[in-house]
C-alpha cells in the first residue's frame, strides 16, 4: 500500500469475495438493500445494485446489506483504519458478521508520513532559531530563552580621597551609617595610619576629612566593620624602641563623615606581617590572621572582643606551623565559620586553607586542605552568601601567574573545592584585599592590577554556579600603574568601591565606584518546555520538540550526558540557577527532551 486515502466504502457483497483497493477504508452497512455481484467497479456516488466495471477507486458511498465476506486483506493498508459498526466486525482473513457497538483496527503506524511523537506547534512570541531553548509565556506563545544586561561592570569617575602619595590601602563599609571608611598609610605625612569616611552618591564618591589613627610609621593595614558604626583597623607599628612592627589594632566610630578613635592594643609583640582580619557575626568576636615572624613566620590566628571603643584578645592559635606569607581570611555566614588561606612555604608555596571554628575568645581549627598545587600569591577571597561559596583568588605560580579564582564549599570542619578558573591571562598583582561579594547582583567582584595590560587598574564580575565560576569582560578602572588595592562593597547602593594608589597621578590615594550591570533572564524553574524543532518566525506556528521529543538541531554534544538550560539560553553539563534540565544527549547533534 502506498499511503491513507479518505476513499469510503459503505456496503458489502454476498456470495463473492470482493477487491479492496489500495486505501479504501470501510465504515459498516447502513442499509438493507440487498446485491451480489463481483465489487469491481468505479464507484463514484451512492449506488443501490449490482456494481460492475473495471477495477478502481470507490471514491462514493455503497449502501446495501448482507455479508462482507473478504479473502484479500492484504490489499488493505495496515496503517489506515477499518471501522465497524451497526453489525458489521472486519479482521484480517475473517468474515463480518453482526455485532454491537463499535470495533476499530489500528495499524502499527509505520507507513504514516507527517506524524511525530513528542512534538507541538506554538505560536511564536520573537524569532525562535531552529536548536533554541523555549519557553512558554503566560499569554501561551512561545520564546527563546534568553537573558539581558550582561555582567560587565561599569566604573565611574575617580575620586582622589589623599593628594599625597599612599600605600597600603584598606576599606570597610559600615552599613549602620551607610558609609565608606578607607583606612591607609600617609606616605605625604610621616607614613602615618590614617582614616578617611566616604559617602557614596551614585558612580562617585565624596569624603569628609583625614583623620590620624597613629602617629607613627603604620603599614599592612586592614579594616573590617564590626557592627553599630564601629570598625576594627589592624596593622603593625614599630615598638617603644622604633624597632619591630608589633600587630595592633584599634577601635574607630563613625559619626557623620567623620571617625575618632580608642586605645591601640597589641595582639602580637613581635614582627608581624600579612595581616587579615575579618568579622564572625555569629559569635560576635573580630578574627585577626597574620604571620607572626617571631615563631618561625608561621600563619596564626586570634580572637577579639570590642567593647565600646575598645578591642581585647585571647591567646593565638597557630593555623601553620611553617613560614606561611599570603595570609587571608574571611568569614563564612552560612557554616559561621571562619576560613583562613595562607601560602605554605613548608610545603613548596601552595595555596592552602583551613576551617576555624570560634568560641568564646579562642578559634579552633579542621585539618588543611590544598586548593593549588603550585605558588599562590597575592591572595584575596570573597563569601557568596547565596550560595553559600568560598571564592578564592590569587595569582597562579604554576601558571604564568595568570589571575585565578576557585570555588570552595565549607561542610563542618573542612573545605572542598572545585575546578580553579583563571579570569586574567596576565599576572594579576595587587589583589591582597580586593575580592567582594556583590549580594544586589549575586555576583563576585575582583579587582586587579593587570600585568598583561600595562599594570592598569581592572575589575571583572564572576558569577558562581555549583562549585565553579564564570567570568564576564573586565573593564578598566584606571588607566595608569594602579597598586595597593582594596575593595568594600556598599550594600545600600548596590555598589563596589575599589580603593588604590594611583601610578599616574603621583601616588595619589584614589578610589573609584563600580557597579555590576544588571542580567535577568526569561528562565524560571518552571516555563521551559523544550526546543524548537525548526525556525519558527515571529507569530508563525511552528514545531517545538517537547517532553519525550528528540531534538537533532544541536552541535558538539557528549552523547549520554544530561544537558541543563543556562539564563542565556545555551546547553551545559552544569546546572545554571535556576536548575533547568534539558535533556540527555543521544548523540552529538540529538538531545532527548526530560
Amino acid at each position: 500500500m502506498s499511503g491513507l486515502r479518505v476513499n469510503t466504502l459503505r456496503g458489502a457483497s454476498t456470495g463473492t469475495s470482493p477487491t479492496f483497493p489500495d486505501g479504501v477504508i470501510v465504515s459498516g452497512v447502513t442499509t438493507s438493500t440487498s446485491f451480489s455481484g463481483n465489487l469491481t467497479g468505479n464507484v463514484t456516488g451512492n449506488v443501490t445494485g449490482n456494481i460492475t466495471g473495471t477495477t478502481g477507486t470507490f471514491t462514493g458511498n455503497v449502501s446495501v446489506g448482507g455479508t462482507l465476506t473478504y479473502e484479500d486483506v492484504t490489499n488493505v493498508d495496515s496503517v489506515g483504519v477499518i471501522t465497524a459498526r451497526s453489525g458489521i466486525r472486519i479482521g484480517a482473513g475473517q468474515s463480518v458478521s453482526a455485532v454491537s457497538g463499535i470495533v476499530t483496527y489500528y495499524g502499527d503506524g509505520s507507513k504514516l508520513t507527517g506524524v511525530e511523537s513528542g512534538v507541538s506547534n506554538f505560536v511564536a512570541s520573537g524569532t525562535i532559531p531552529n536548536g533554541s531553548t523555549v519557553v512558554i509565556k503566560t499569554d501561551g506563545t512561545a520564546a527563546v530563552v534568553g537573558q539581558s544586561g550582561s555582567a560587565n561592570p561599569s566604573v565611574g569617575t575617580p575620586v582622589v580621597f589623599n593628594s599625597g602619595n599612599t600605600t597600603v590601602t584598606a576599606a570597610a563599609f559600615d552599613s549602620s551609617n551607610n558609609k565608606v571608611v578607607v583606612a591607609y598609610t600617609d606616605n605625604g605625612n610621616s607614613e602615618y595610619g590614617t582614616a578617611i569616611v566616604g559617602t557614596v552618591s551614585g558612580t562617585s564618591i565624596s569624603f569628609g576629612s583625614e583623620v590620624v589613627f597613629k602617629s607613627q610609621n603604620a603599614s599592612d593595614i586592614t579594616c573590617t566593620y564590626v557592627t553599630s558604626g564601629k570598625v576594627v583597623i589592624a596593622y603593625r607599628t614599630p615598638d617603644t624602641s622604633g624597632q619591630a612592627n608589633y600587630g595592633r589594632a584599634i577601635v574607630g566610630t563613625v559619626s557623620g563623615t567623620s571617625i575618632s578613635f580608642g586605645s591601640q592594643a597589641t595582639f602580637n609583640s613581635a614582627v608581624t606581617a600579612y595581616i587579615s582580619s575579618t568579622y564572625d557575626s555569629s559569635s560576635g568576636k573580630v578574627v585577626i590572621a597574620y604571620r607572626n615572624d617571631g615563631n618561625g613566620a608561621r600563619a596564626t590566628a586570634i580572637v577579639g572582643t570590642v567593647s565600646g571603643t575598645s578591642i581585647s584578645f585571647g591567646s593565638a592559635v597557630e593555623v601553620n606551623n611553617s613560614n606561611s606569607p599570603n595570609v587571608h581570611s574571611l568569614f563564612d555566614s552560612t557554616n559561621n565559620k571562619v576560613v583562613i588561606v595562607y601560602e605554605d612555604a613548608g610545603n613548596s608555596d601552595y595555596g592552602t586553607a583551613r576551617v576555624g571554628t570560634v568560641s568564646g575568645t579562642s578559634i579552633s581549627f579542621g585539618s588543611e586542605v590544598v586548593f593549588e598545587s603550585a605558588t599562590s600569591q597575592y591572595m584575596s577571597s570573597a563569601f557568596d552568601s547565596t550560595n553559600g561559596k568560598v571564592v578564592i583568588v590569587y595569582n597562579d605560580g604554576g601558571n604564568s601567574n595568570y589571575g585565578t579564582a576557585i570555588v570552595g564549599t565549607v561542610s563542618g570542619t573542612s573545605i572542598s573545592f572545585g575546578s580553579a578558573v583563571v579570569f586574567n591571562s596576565g599576572s594579576s598583582g595587587a589583589t591582597y584585599r580586593s575580592s567582594v561579594y556583590d549580594s544586589t547582583k549575586n555576583k563576585v567582584i575582583i579587582t586587579y592590577r593587570d600585568g598583561a595590560n600595562s599594570n592598569y587598574g581592572t575589575v571583572i564580575v564572576g558569577t558562581v554556579s555549583g562549585t565553579s565560576i564564570s567570568f564576564g569582560t573586565p573593564a578598566v578602572f584606571e588607566s595608569s600603574t594602579t597598586q595597593w588595592m582594596s575593595s568594600a562593597f556598599d550594600s545600600t547602593n548596590g555598589k563596589t568601591v575599589v580603593v588604590y594608589q594611583d601610578g599616574g597621578n603621583s601616588n595619589y590615594g584614589t578610589t573609584a565606584v563600580l557597579q555590576a550591570d544588571s542580567v535577568s533572564t526569561n528562565l524560571t524553574a518552571e516555563n521551559y518546555i523544550g526546543i524548537a524543532a525548526e525556525a519558527i518566525a515571529n507569530g508563525a506556528t511552528g514545531k517545538v520538540n517537547i517532553l519525550g521529543g528528540v531534538n537533532s538541531g544541536q552541535t558538539g554534544l557528549t552523547t549520554a550526558k544530561t544537558y541543563y538550560v543556562q539564563n542565556n539560553g545555551s546547553l551545559a553539563t552544569s546546572a545554571g540557577d535556576p536548575s533547568v534540565v534539558a535533556g540527555t544527549s543521544i548523540s552529538s547533534t540529538k538531545i532527548l527532551i526530560r
